[in-house]
């Protein structure tokens, strides 16, 4: 299989102190790529970049910030000691199950502002010096919500539709330079991500009983996939699902029935 080297190239990653985002800097380092990793829980990220340095002897960059903050962000970026070759936006969450006519504008205004301001933000930071270099990646962690909707994923399922209008908004926009945009949008992943929808840990830990969930290993796996193809190559969208889903609505679980409108498979 032919494989473009990500050795000594810079990948930032955004919600990097666990789930995927921390996956996808292990796989990076693995690869002998630089990462900048980013999130809220500064003592996690310190702790994981000694551990990444140590491991694989690369440079790992550990820095707190708040995606939604927009001049925080911009300070950030434009403080950082290298070029970015990658920018992974992953960090994003989910809050509550609630109807709208139940919810909360609390919960909305933080899906909107962490799931597509904060993505919109650091991409803008970003991107310029992209453009004028004529290169990088943009990768952009979805979900299946952004393909479908569901009883009760409302607000989260429309930052997410709008998140792959972003990612064809800019392979558009870069039409004519060598930057590539992806969108990786995963069905079910057991991380942390539950946990933060429902802030109830057994709660989160039974949408997962009865099959095989994906891991964040199997989402890092296919950002490194598209990072690693020839500069020809644009993976545009992969939609990943563990093997006992079909859609956002459709999961097999261990000793269900399946039924279809013609009777029982």
């Amino acid at each position: 299989m032919r494989e473009e080297s990500i050795q000594g190239k810079t990948a930032f990653i955004t919600g990097a102190s666990s789930g995927i985002g921390k996956a996808v800097a292990e796989q990076f380092a693995m690869h002998k790529a630089n990462v900048v990793i980013t999130g809220r829980r500064i003592e996690r990220l310190e702790a994981f970049a000694k551990e990444l340095e140590q491991k694989y002897k690369v440079k790992a960059l550990p820095i707190q910030l708040d995606v939604t903050n927009s001049v925080e962000v911009q300070q950030v970026i434009e403080k950082l000691p290298m070029q970015v070759d990658f920018l992974i936006n992953n960090a994003g969450l989910a809050l509550s199950t609630d109807k709208i006519q139940d919810g909360s504008i609390k919960n909305w205004e933080m899906m909107i502002d962490t799931n597509v301001k904060g993505l919109l933000y650091v991409t803008r930071a970003i991107l310029p010096s992209m453009v004028k270099r004529n290169q990088g990646y943009i990768i952009n962690i979805g979900s299946i919500a952004g393909h479908e909707t569901y009883v009760g994923g409302n607000i989260y399922s429309a930052t997410k539709h709008a998140v792959i209008a972003i990612s064809n908004s800019l392979r558009q926009d870069l039409l004519g330079t060598m930057i590539r945009v992806s969108t990786i949008s995963p069905g079910a992943v057991e991380t942390e991500f539950s946990h933060v929808r429902f802030n109830d840990k057994e709660k989160a830990k039974q949408l997962y009983k009865g099959f095989q969930p994906l891991v964040a290993d199997d989402i890092a796996d296919t950002v490194l996939y598209c990072a690693t193809r020839p500069a020809h190559v644009n993976v545009a969208e992969m939609i990943v699902f563990p093997q006992a889903q079909a859609s956002a609505r459709d999961i097999y679980r261990e000793g269900q029935e399946v039924v279809s409108p013609f009777g029982k498979k």
